[in-house]
């Protein structure tokens, strides 16, 4: 009898086990919904962020098809090309019917191809400065960033669309003879970008800029609020050229990157930038600095992984920046060591570099016709 009630007492509590842990991971995922219901509370922006997967993951798909990659130079993948120009334009776009938002996709993708086009014709003459002469290309693009954004939602795309193109050509180290390339992934990234918008139909919401700071004085003039968030970043751009000519930066372009993209409207906007996207690279980059073993082994893990991180971006997008950039730092990292980059110290410099342009750009907004907060 005693053996008997020993096993039924084990029977219970291993029953009781099992329902403690079946309440304990029903707890986490509600948890898990109630977060993703905090950060994206709708379902258009969980939406777009699949748009956005299917985009690239279209654009790089027909990018690698044979019958396209044999007209072009061996050195240029025009499925990653082609696969930044859709990604970028589609969530630059943010108009609420298929014909708006399809005419706004053609225009993004043709900033990025001209910014491309742009930067492989004249490298060649900024090349001969010595180094960080490609990177004063750069600066042009990240001051129409800014000054685009008076133009609008559409201007605000056309001037991150022509930065985002440079900065492609820049990673790949286009020249004049890949025009034909850049054309090719054009017309590749318009479709990869319009086909799922057209598929996601009236779930899109459209998107609410930021109202511009009232124009600053300074003496007799009035400095344009764009104007002068194109000159904050242009000149946290130039800091970046300068440092990298004298002590040579090993990722510049990825904090002219960061310095471009904490410019807000207001300086205090921008420090606010400043501080979440600081907040999402220390957690982003250390994550998939862990994944790193998964990239070498598991790919097609690390890239389900980036699409979901990707998803995540979509849905935090504007008002969780941190979050949206913590999930864009861990899919840069993962995706560049499933890629083949696996130096910790290349990867590390990226994301210090980072923080960097994160920190010009600051300065900048502080220095530079700083803008003050618009009260409605």
């Amino acid at each position: 009898m005693d053996d008997e009630q020993h096993i039924g007492d084990a029977k219970a509590r291993l029953a009781d086990s099992a329902s403690a842990l079946a309440r304990s991971g029903a707890t986490r995922v509600q948890a898990a919904l109630a977060w993703l219901d905090r950060v994206d509370p709708g379902t258009h922006r969980r939406i777009k962020g699949l748009r956005l997967v299917t985009a690239y993951g279209l654009a790089a798909a027909l990018g690698a098809l044979q019958d396209v990659t044999q007209s072009v130079p061996a050195g240029v993948s025009v499925g990653a090309l082609a696969g930044g120009f859709a990604l970028w334009a589609s969530v630059s776009e943010a108009r609420t019917t298929r014909f708006e938002s399809s005419r706004d996709l053609v225009i993004l993708c043709l900033a990025a191809a001209f910014g491309a086009l742009m930067f492989a014709w004249f490298e060649p003459v900024f090349r001969g400065f010595g180094r960080g002469g490609a990177e004063l290309l750069l600066v042009t693009g990240a001051f129409l960033t800014g000054y685009l954004k008076r133009f609008g939602l559409i201007g605000a795309g056309v001037g991150s669309q022509l930065y985002i193109g440079q900065l492609l050509a820049y990673g790949m180290n286009l020249a004049p003879g890949d025009s034909w390339a850049i054309l090719l992934a054009l017309a590749i990234g318009m479709l990869a970008a319009i086909v799922p918008r057209v598929l996601s139909g009236p779930a899109e919401h459209p998107a609410v800029l930021p109202a511009l700071a009232s124009e600053p004085a300074y003496g007799r003039h009035a400095i344009s609020p764009a104007f002068a968030m194109g000159l904050q970043a242009a000149c946290g751009a130039l800091v970046v050229v300068m440092l990298n000519r004298v002590f040579g930066l090993a990722e510049s372009a990825w904090a002219i990157t960061a310095c471009v993209y904490v410019v807000a409207t207001s300086a205090v906007g921008t420090a606010e930038r400043v501080r979440r996207r600081i907040y999402g690279t220390l957690v982003g980059v250390p994550i998939g600095i862990v994944c790193l073993p998964l990239a070498e082994h598991w790919p097609l893990v690390v890239w389900a992984l980036s699409a979901f991180a990707m998803i995540v971006y979509a849905m935090a997008l504007p008002e969780r920046y941190d979050i949206a950039c913590g999930a864009f730092a861990f899919v840069l990292i993962v995706t560049l060591a499933a890629s083949g980059v696996h130096s910790v110290s290349l990867l590390a410099a990226r994301a210090w570099e980072t923080l960097l342009g994160g920190a010009l750009g600051l300065l900048a907004s502080r220095v530079i016709f700083p803008l003050r907060v618009v009260r409605e």
